[in-house]
């Protein structure tokens, strides 16, 4: 017999287990009994691919009835470039910037019928998000996922593949030459490639000094430029992950499919793709109105009429399928444009396929009823494309995926902060970006900010949709907006939380005065979470703020950038980004680094907009990280002008092999005496590092590893230990298989090197609000969280917030206790089992 809990009930029924278990040991084995019997939470891979695999089948035989246009990155300053196409059947995404994975999750944008991803341009800002969403999709069960886009788009997964793990997903590259057509029972989708102009006098293409206005950068003195001292290029063969892969590999041959001057000439080309796509035509629905009218009865009548047949009825009379259908729905056209500079207009403007849907085409079902622009705005402001706007029908809706939007897309970021802000508005400010303001306050000012002709323009806010079937037009109900008061009532409304806060800032107040509490140093928590960005914790990254004017970022998880432009706001964010002066990477796991060249693409754009022509920063990291980075740089954008690297290994504690001349000169550049790294004990080339300040206060950061001697050597007397926690202690044995630590080993180390503080970080995301808290955390350990602006000197008071934010996360953390107590029977369980065993062996 099966049983089946709800949820309220299950956390009754182990509450009351818990209150009686020191008296009732001996009730368990009917409870652990049970939890064999209750169904598992997730299928394996293989079985969900073939399930998605039934379903598609089914489907596939007709034109879907309700198809509809989300908008999931707006192209926001920080915010990914990602528009959703889904039906009932499918799903497509049309670019895939970083951060698109982490919006999908929040808001719950299903990715398990995803199957093909449209590029538009092979630029980090469009496809930053595939390693990542690759990922997810291949965890949820999806078999086979198809590339559209320029040549050699699929050999990112290529290069990434030593970080990426891709075991269960084939990954596939389709036929987008101009003459080829994608077709499925969902749409058809014509490719139009553009080109950059040639310079009429040399017969060749214009290089990258046409590139739009925003990506370009002083020019740099030549003393200044990228010291060309890293050797030769580093060929990394190391598997990072060599526990993922159990005996697979990918299914995608990614030791021969690299061809570097191949890729080399589609960078030279820089083919910008646009998609014409139509849906497919669909019967018009069957009105059981105009049937009862007619007096059709119920039965098999009505699927012969359904399906285009005219009938008789028993009285003679015949009732045709026109007369009680509605119109056939021919399929509305849409198109994707993405002219990256004014290089491309002439393509543009010239094609003759997308003139076809322009006021020119020969039939309105012809024309185009929407278009959605990658366009940057500095080439939606040039006459010339103003002028080809102007030849689309005044009926066509047209939406910008660009700059000219504010929303970042994420309302949970916002939810927690306002909370947290209640604790303590100095570590927790409220966050700089702009939100999500009025749909129509930006309407009214766009054509006059961005000098756009009157078109029918419409300010994407976060989740924006389109409606393409059944009816064409834009659903206002699904923008989402910040309410403030919404957030703070959630929680000022719980029990005695109003006199707990009052107290908690009676105590915070009195505290501040004991302590001496400068304004630097201090640190940024930008991404808190392991693994993967979940809505309120992102992957890993740590901004150090030296000073007014100095600043080092330690690891750069995806969507970092984005986090810090959401943390001080578009202005303060450049300034920030150009204040960056080194970036520190532990090692090369993806949730790690990933979000580099979104960072080093971000501080050039900052540089440039301040007018500032600046030394490129410091790379300290594993030098293996060249590989990737190289091989970017040859085939897809320059970016080795931004950075020198400094290998992790050449600054290992007692055994520097940095030159001295240009150790001495790091050492003033960064305002330090002394930095140091060692190994650590996770994945091959994993560190920990070590920096001490003029000013004499020493920080230690672990990166990711187990407990580890040299981490304790090397953070030795450290004023701060910033030391991953993603497991909980009775995950002890998980940790061992991932190479983490337990928050209280995380913890133990930190007494071992005698640091003074010890901030715990990195937490698994089940984790989501809070860690599990246990008598080990002392009064100088903190817990960090996203968007956590904390001074060395104020970190005495973080501790001082746990009453407050236990009870703020109550449902949470109550959450987290019965799955701890689930575990524990399912152990005593299993142990038991085990010493029967043993008896009836011995015996």
């Amino acid at each position: 017999m099966h049983f089946i809990f709800k949820p309220t009930y299950f956390r009754f029924f182990v509450a009351s287990i818990q209150r009686d278990y020191s008296k009732k040991r001996s009730s368990h084995s009917k409870f652990n009994e049970l939890l064999l019997k209750m169904p598992k939470e997730h299928k394996h891979i293989a079985e969900a691919q073939m399930q998605r695999i039934k379903i598609k089948q089914k489907s596939a035989k007709y034109a879907p009835g309700k198809v509809i246009l989300q908008v999931l990155g707006s192209g926001a300053k920080g915010a990914p470039r990602a528009v959703y196409l889904f039906s009932d059947q499918s799903r497509y995404l049309f670019n895939c910037g970083e951060g698109t994975q982490r919006l999908a999750h929040e808001h719950k944008t299903k990715l398990s019928k995803l199957e093909h991803i449209f590029i538009t341009q092979s630029v980090w800002k469009n496809m930053g998000g595939l390693p990542g969403t690759a990922l997810t999709i291949q965890d949820v069960g999806v078999p086979e996922i198809t590339l559209h886009g320029p040549n050699g788009l699929s050999d990112i997964f290529s290069a990434t593949r030593r970080f990426v793990v891709i075991k269960d997903l084939k990954i596939r590259m389709a036929d987008c030459s101009e003459k080829a057509i994608f077709e499925d029972n969902v749409m058809r989708v014509k490719y139009v490639s553009l080109h950059k102009k040639k310079d009429e006098s040399s017969g060749i293409e214009q290089n990258e000094a046409t590139s739009t206005e925003s990506d370009r950068r002083p020019s740099r003195s030549r003393s200044l430029s990228k010291s060309r001292d890293n050797g030769a290029v580093v060929e990394d063969n190391t598997d990072y992950y060599p526990y993922e892969y159990k005996g697979r590999r990918s299914t995608l041959d990614t030791a021969s499919t690299l061809n570097e001057n191949l890729l080399r000439q589609y960078k030279k080309e820089s083919i910008s793709m646009c998609y014409i796509c139509r849906l497919q035509p669909r019967p018009g629905a069957l009105n059981l109105d105009k049937c009862v009218q007619k007096g059709v009865p119920p039965g098999p009548l009505l699927g012969r009429l359904k399906s285009g047949e005219d009938v008789t009825l028993v009285d003679g009379r015949m009732v045709k399928s026109c007369e009680v259908c509605d119109s056939d729905d021919p399929g509305p056209i849409f198109i994707v444009v993405d002219c990256p500079g004014p290089e491309y207009l002439q393509s543009l403007v010239n094609s003759t396929e997308i003139r076809k849907h322009q006021k020119f085409a020969n039939s309105d079902e012809d024309a185009a009823c929407l278009v959605i622009h990658f366009t940057p705005v500095e080439v939606m402001k040039l006459p010339q494309y103003k002028q080809w706007m102007d030849d689309f029908c005044a009926s066509c809706e047209h939406i910008p995926i660009n700059e000219m939007n504010t929303c970042m897309g994420s309302v949970a970021v916002h939810r927690i902060q306002y909370k947290l802000n209640m604790l303590s508005s100095d570590i927790f400010p409220i966050l700089g970006d702009k939100g999500t303001p009025a749909m129509h306050e930006v309407n009214q000012d766009l054509k006059t900010k961005f000098d756009i002709s009157d078109h029918s323009f419409k300010y994407i806010g976060g989740l924006s949709s389109y409606h393409l079937r059944p009816k064409k037009g834009f659903d206002s109900s699904s923008h989402i907006n910040l309410d403030m008061q919404e957030f703070l009532s959630e929680t000022s409304l719980l029990p005695n939380f109003s006199d707990v806060v009052r107290d908690l800032h009676q105590t915070l107040e009195v505290s501040r005065i004991k302590l001496n509490i400068k304004e630097f140093p201090k640190l940024l928590f930008l991404g808190t979470g392991s693994c993967i960005p979940n809505k309120t914790r992102n992957t890993s990254g740590i901004l150090l703020q030296i000073s007014e004017t100095s600043n080092i970022l330690m690891d750069c998880g995806e969507g970092t950038y984005g986090q810090i432009l959401r943390f001080f706001g578009t202005n303060k964010g450049n300034e920030v980004l150009t204040n960056i002066d080194a970036i520190y990477i532990s090692h090369l796991h993806a949730d790690h680094h990933i979000g580099l060249l979104g960072l080093l693409q971000g501080r050039r754009r900052a540089l440039h907009i301040s007018n500032i022509d600046k030394q490129p920063l410091y790379l300290i990291a594993p030098k293996q990280i060249l590989t990737w980075l190289t091989f970017y740089d040859k085939c897809f954008e320059t970016i080795e002008d931004e950075y020198v690297l400094i290998p992790n290994d050449s600054l290992l504690l007692n055994r520097h092999t940095y030159p001295e001349d240009k150790l001495r000169k790091l050492l003033s550049d960064l305002q330090f005496s002394d930095i140091n790294t060692c190994f650590v004990r996770h994945c091959p080339n994993a560190f920990g590092v070590s920096i001490l300040h003029k000013s004499g206060y020493k920080l230690t950061y672990s990166g990711d590893t187990m407990p580890s001697e040299n981490l304790v050597h090397l953070g030795q007397n450290s004023d701060v230990l910033i030391h991953e926690a993603t497991m909980e202690d009775d995950l002890s044995n998980e940790a061992v298989v991932k190479m983490h630590s337990t928050t209280s080993q995380a913890i133990e180390i930190g007494r071992n090197m005698n640091a003074k503080h010890i901030v715990l970080t990195h937490f698994s995301q089940r984790y989501a609000k809070l860690p599990r808290f246990n008598e080990n955390f002392g009064d100088n350990v903190s817990i960090a969280f996203d968007n956590m602006q904390v001074k060395l000197d104020e970190l005495p008071l973080v501790p001082l917030f746990y009453p407050a934010l236990k009870m703020m996360f109550a449902e949470h953390y109550e959450e987290m206790e019965t799955k701890a107590i689930k575990r524990q029977l399912k152990n005593e369980r299993q142990a038991s089992i085990e010493r029967i065993k043993i008896q009836k062996t011995t015996s």
